[in-house]
């Protein structure tokens, strides 16, 4: 499991100080790219190197309580399932100083060619790192 802590700034809040529920997406996409860079592959080399990227498929979200503005919150990256061309990514952001749980999802994504957008297998040496990660 990959952890990021993120403070709340204004920017990511509305008028009433609780952060815009879009950017939650924007905090566990962060995550996602952790794990990655984690295992060693920064999206923008899996791009040059093996012309591939990752596009996400679905999400299904859960807004449980709102973080605020200065809040301190962490977002945890696991995978619960991966396939030769699909990884689903099981996320959680918790309210550190509260230890509460704020966000849940659940993001499926595929790998694709970047020159045409077509799925394609995840290259050998990517889906052992990843197995042997989960």
């Amino acid at each position: 499991m990959n952890q990021q802590r993120i403070r709340v700034y204004y920017e990511d809040t509305d008028a009433g100080g609780v952060v815009f529920y879009a950017n939650y997406l924007k905090y566990i996409e962060r995550g996602r790219t952790e794990y990655l860079r984690d295992l060693g592959f920064e999206q923008s080399s899996l791009a040059k190197q093996y012309g591939i990227v990752f596009v996400v498929k679905s999400v299904s979200a859960n807004y449980i309580s709102p973080a605020y503005l200065d809040d301190v919150i962490e977002v945890q990256t696991s995978i619960d399932l991966i396939k030769n061309a699909s990884l689903v990514f099981a996320q959680k952001i918790l309210n550190i100083e509260k230890n509460t749980v704020l966000f849940k999802a659940e993001v499926k994504v595929v790998s694709v060619m970047k020159n045409n957008l077509k799925p394609c297998a995840f290259p050998q040496e990517i889906l052992e790192k990843l197995n042997g990660r989960k």
